[in-house]
């Protein structure tokens, strides 16, 4: 999975492009994170994973705090976590998660999208069995870390999987077991870089280099979208 994920990350990472595109994800996360459980981290896991991915990023300390901060204004309207499901061109499966505060429009706009780049809008649970959500956390390789004596910290927190590259531990649970992982990472004081939820495909697809050009296309039009969080597609 180590290759496999660093090859999506990094996908991901180019069709977003610059930090202008990246940052107002985070910031929303953030807010979501912070009007929903709280705007103290020491108390909030949930804001605490955010602005630890955000600053896995590079996200500047003022943008985080201004998103915290946006979490109490009056004016803020409830945003709400949507996702939708759709096929593309030459049999891939897209999984698209969105953050709205408006699902007419966001609905409407993704739908667009996919036609534009030849797809199709599926009912939501096509695609429930297509992919599995996955917890994931990284983390740089402690000196002298026995990396069998902490498969064994973790599995009763739920983990699925460790593995290590460059210097990096990759680790993976079932999503539902994401709370009690990052509990068992303070325990240990191990420094994520980054802790999220993610989705994978079950049965990867093989495609063209020109086929994964015309979903590609599609891909960007959807992560293009103000209101969209994160996009998950079935080709290899």
């Amino acid at each position: 999975m180590g290759r496999a994920f660093e090859y999506r990350k990094a996908a991901k990472l180019k069709r977003w492009g610059a930090m202008s595109r990246i940052f107002p994800r985070l910031g929303k996360s953030i807010t979501m994170a912070a009007k929903e459980g709280g705007t103290d981290p020491d108390s909030n896991a949930k804001l605490r994973t955010a602005i630890l991915n955000a600053k896995a990023e590079n996200m500047p300390k003022d943008n985080i705090e201004a998103a915290i901060k946006r979490a109490d204004s009056k004016d803020l309207a409830d945003m709400k976590e949507v996702n939708y499901e759709g096929k593309a061109p030459h049999g891939a499966l897209i999984f698209v998660e969105t953050a709205t505060d408006n699902a007419t429009r966001t609905v409407a706009n993704v739908k667009n999208h996919f036609k534009k780049g030849g797809g199709e809008i599926l009912n939501n649970g096509s695609l429930e069995f297509m992919f599995s959500r996955k917890a994931v956390f990284e983390f740089e390789k402690i000196e002298n870390m026995d990396l069998e004596e902490l498969e064994l910290e973790l599995i009763d927190a739920g983990l699925e999987e460790i593995e290590e590259e460059n210097g990096t531990i990759l680790v993976t649970g079932e999503y539902t077991n994401f709370g009690s992982l990052s509990h068992a990472f303070e325990e240990l004081n191990i420094e994520l870089k980054t802790a999220t939820l993610k989705r994978f495909a079950n049965t990867p697809i093989e495609l063209s280099e020109e086929q994964i050009t015309d979903i590609s296309n599609l891909i960007e039009r959807v992560e293009n979208d103000d209101d969209v969080q994160a996009v998950y597609t079935n080709f290899s």
